[in-house]
């Protein structure tokens, strides 16, 4: 049964109805950065979430097609003409689930669905102050701060959104821990990252582990201050990262056991702002600033999670890493095993994305959308924008 607490923005319904015939839509911009060799397998390609910075609706949407070697920026105006400038206000998640591709556009309060093969629009979900996306079993679940974009000791209780993916209804939901971020699904239970992060100094230091046949948090696992990312292994452990207070209680990473669910390892030695599982191999970077020091730390490691042992504190090997500014996304090819790093630099211009081989040389780099964040890979070929209209 629907819980009562949540709520829409008031001006959603405002921003739904608003119409861009007038508007000037920004073309898309296609480049051949890999026209050397091009990998096709089952995975044709991947889209590239920009965030955009927070109040300048400009989350955007990029395409890199495997069959061509071809990145194309700002796909989704020209295919959509008639929705709202670009994707909105903050693009902070994106996934795939069947046919479907799922955008999370955090500051303008909704979920935007997309058909897969076309990038054209399906729905716009309202979900206030939505975070991250996971899925199982014809469900799609959204993290929500669902309060206002704002610091603040009182700030209210997060919650867990469950949604139909055939209707595009919210059906339950579920409340969680005080900001809650990026989630994962192991067997039948859903564990949530409380973060905490408005109420600072008061932060959460929770993962929720929700019941999903009942959609009811069973308990919560203490872990550490101000919680963010989550990614499972194949051994029944979950990764969870914690940004830690900028003060004096660094980053760290630490190891749930989802059989008993307990913390059974803190990894002091390896902060972590963002991670990605290929295999056995963690993949790891962190930025980590410092208000005492007034300066940023970045690191990259992988870690084998067969042994969680630190296999090489620095997976790119031919120096690009000292170009790259802000480290900001993260993505492994499951069947090559290159890897990508995406660069948010100044935050308010371009960003570059880096394609690297396993070994960790530099392959191509593409400039991007503002603040790019977000990759997720595809297995069904996009059509070309003349098949969309």
């Amino acid at each position: 049964m629907m819980k009562k607490f949540l709520f829409i923005a008031i001006v959603f319904s405002t921003l739904l109805s608003a119409c861009r015939k007038e508007e000037i839509i920004l073309p898309s911009e296609s480049s051949v950065v890999n026209p050397w060799k091009q990998v096709t397998g089952d995975i044709y390609g991947f889209f590239l979430l920009n965030e955009g910075n927070m109040g300048s609706n400009k989350a955007s949407l990029d395409y890199y097609d495997y069959t061509t070697g071809t990145y194309t920026r700002n796909i989704y105006g020209e295919r959509n003409p008639y929705e709202i400038k670009d994707l909105g206000d903050v693009g902070n998640d994106i996934e795939i689930y069947g046919d479907k591709l799922w955008a999370v556009i955090n500051c303008s309060n909704y979920v935007e669905v997309m058909d897969v093969n076309t990038v054209k629009h399906l729905a716009k979900i309202p979900v206030p102050n939505c975070r991250y996306l996971a899925f199982k079993d014809g469900y799609a679940y959204v993290s929500a701060y669902a309060g206002p974009v704002k610091i603040d000791p009182d700030a209210r209780i997060g919650y867990v959104a469950k949604i139909d993916t055939t209707t595009y209804q919210v059906v339950d939901s579920c409340i969680v821990g005080y900001q809650p971020e990026e989630m994962a699904v192991v067997g039948n239970k859903l564990y949530v990252a409380n973060s905490g992060g408005y109420r600072v100094p008061n932060y959460d230091y929770t993962v929720s582990v929700i019941d999903l046949e009942h959609f009811e948090e069973m308990y919560k696992i203490p872990v550490a201050i101000n919680l963010h990312r989550l990614e499972p292994d194949n051994y029944g452990n979950l990764y969870v990262s914690s940004r830690g207070d900028y003060y004096g209680v660094s980053s760290k990473t630490f190891i749930i056991d989802t059989k008993r669910d307990v913390v059974t390892d803190t990894l002091h030695l390896l902060p972590n702002s963002n991670m990605t599982l290929c295999g056995d191999s963690l993949y790891v970077y962190s930025t980590e600033f410092s208000y005492i020091t007034d300066s940023w730390t970045v690191s990259y490691a992988i870690l084998d999670t067969s042994t969680k042992k630190v296999v090489t504190r620095n997976f790119i090997k031919d120096g690009t890493d000292a170009k790259i500014k802000v480290p900001y996304g993260i993505a492994v090819n499951p069947n090559t095993k290159e890897f990508f790093v995406t660069d948010a630099k100044d935050y308010v211009s371009p960003g570059t994305l880096h394609c690297f081989t396993p070994q960790g040389i530099r392959k191509w780099s593409v400039t991007t959308g503002d603040i790019p964040a977000h990759i997720v890979f595809t297995h069904k070929p996009l059509k070309p924008v003349n098949e969309n209209q």
